[in-house]
């Protein structure tokens, strides 16, 4: 009988309809596939199972979540040389296909015997259970308060020890700036929340909400720095805590609070300046609406909103948008992107005037390289502090992410919004992005 490897190659080729582009590993030490390139390694025929249970993206997070599956050699080429072979087309053979569709699947000869052989290779038929790591599903109607405290719950409440050694000291958990080539990571964070700041015009004497402040680097960069007053506020019970310590080491507890609320709570406006840095993607289209009006009601007249978000690319039939499901079942639960021009005009619906749309792609690249740098070199602590498959989550995720960003899949963009007053004078400077009021 021939080997594994060889084997799953023969198959993954004839189902794909072209080469295999990396090598494979199999259980049993066998291997196949071009030499030179990075190794796919099934470390169990479990792997196979997860598959035939789960086609498509979520078996194969599940796979590799357990351990099941891994990579030997670069890890950002594996995915880009897998990603328009194994993980597309795994994509394309989850969603459901039309009746006509699968009476061919099911009537081709070649499909049917390599099905047959899949089968055998996996062993026994049980599905295996999903790792640990993976979010329950929840019943019930999305971002409810209930339900969005349970989705940030499980993405941030892993342990901030984690999350120091992922994202080092500036605990910043968003896009960088990097200035210049030569930046650190903490460079490039400081010069992010410096140019936040900049843009919202603050000053001693304003008052900042921060909505999803995570572990408190923006509100304690605006008062220290800028001698605001601020409120910043989170869903997670682990950020907030930590938040708090770290406004008390700084001597700032007389003008920062750290609140745990949810923004659709916040009920002691006007401030002068809102920053939402990486949270809107967790607000959900359906409450995209209300998530914009209530922070122009939180502004006075004339206060700006710097919204840093991610967006992914239009689609042609906004009906067929899917939420990524490795992303929703491990990494963030009801996580929704939206384009650009989508995130602009219900803004404007809601009576903001846009002013300025800042494009920071290439940055959250960067960023995210070094984030999977840091896991790496911290990897065994990082596995000590939450568990293999948290990290192993986090690894392929970032590392998954900075090629979608580099390969213009999705982008990050700061948009900086204005409650222009009734007399329409926005309090901006003729030429903004002077980022002076």
């Amino acid at each position: 009988m021939a080997e594994a490897a060889s084997r799953l190659t023969t198959l993954a080729e004839q189902v794909l309809g072209r080469p295999f582009p990396v090598r494979l590993r199999a259980w049993d030490r066998s291997e196949s596939g071009p030499p030179g390139t990075p190794v796919l390694i099934i470390n169990h025929r479990r792997a196979l199972r997860r598959l035939l249970w789960k086609p498509g993206e979520l078996g194969l997070a599940r796979a590799w979540v357990a351990g099941d599956l891994d990579v030997e050699g670069d890890l950002y080429e594996a995915l880009d040389l897998l990603a328009g072979s194994l993980w597309e087309r795994a994509e394309d053979a989850a969603r459901p296909a039309g009746p006509a569709a699968l009476l061919g699947a099911l009537r081709d000869p070649a499909l049917r015997a390599a099905g047959r052989e899949l089968i055998a290779l996996a062993g026994p038929w049980a599905p295996p259970a999903p790792p640990p790591e993976e979010a329950r599903r929840t019943g019930g109607p999305l971002h409810t308060l209930r339900r969005d405290r349970q989705a940030i719950s499980h993405h941030y409440d892993v342990g901030n020890a984690f999350y120091e050694r992922v994202l080092g000291p500036s605990m910043v958990y968003s896009c960088a700036y990097w200035e210049s080539p030569g930046s650190t990571l903490e460079d490039a964070q400081r010069a992010k929340l410096d140019l936040i700041c900049r843009k919202l015009d603050l000053g001693p004497g304003r008052r900042l909400l921060d909505v999803g402040c995570g572990w408190g680097s923006m509100v304690l960069h605006a008062a220290r720095e800028y001698g605001v007053s601020a409120v910043g506020i989170t869903l997670s019970e682990e950020q907030a805590a930590y938040a708090r310590k770290r406004v008390a080491e700084a001597g700032l507890t007389d003008r920062i609070e750290i609140r745990v609320q949810d923004y659709r709570l916040v009920s002691d406006g006007p401030y002068d300046a809102i920053s939402s840095v990486g949270m809107a993607e967790h607000v959900g289209s359906a409450r995209y609406a209300e998530y914009a009006a209530d922070l122009y009601a939180l502004l006075r007249p004339g206060g700006r909103l710097l919204n840093h978000q991610i967006a992914r690319r239009p689609l042609k039939d906004e009906e067929a948008y899917r939420v990524d499901e490795f992303i929703d079942r491990y990494v963030f639960p009801d996580g929704e992107l939206a384009p650009v021009g989508r995130t602009v005009a219900q803004l404007e619906e809601a009576g903001f005037e846009v002013r300025d749309v800042e494009a920071l792609r290439e940055h959250y690249a960067l960023t995210l390289r070094q984030w999977v740098a840091n896991l790496e070199t911290h990897w065994d602590e990082a596995v000590r502090l939450t568990s293999p498959g948290r990290a192993r989550v986090w690894r392929l995720y970032m590392a998954a992410s900075a090629l979608s960003f580099e390969r213009n899949r999705i982008g990050v963009n700061q948009v900086l919004a204005v409650r222009t007053p009734e007399s329409g004078e926005p309090g901006l400077s003729l030429r903004t992005r002077d980022w002076r009021g």
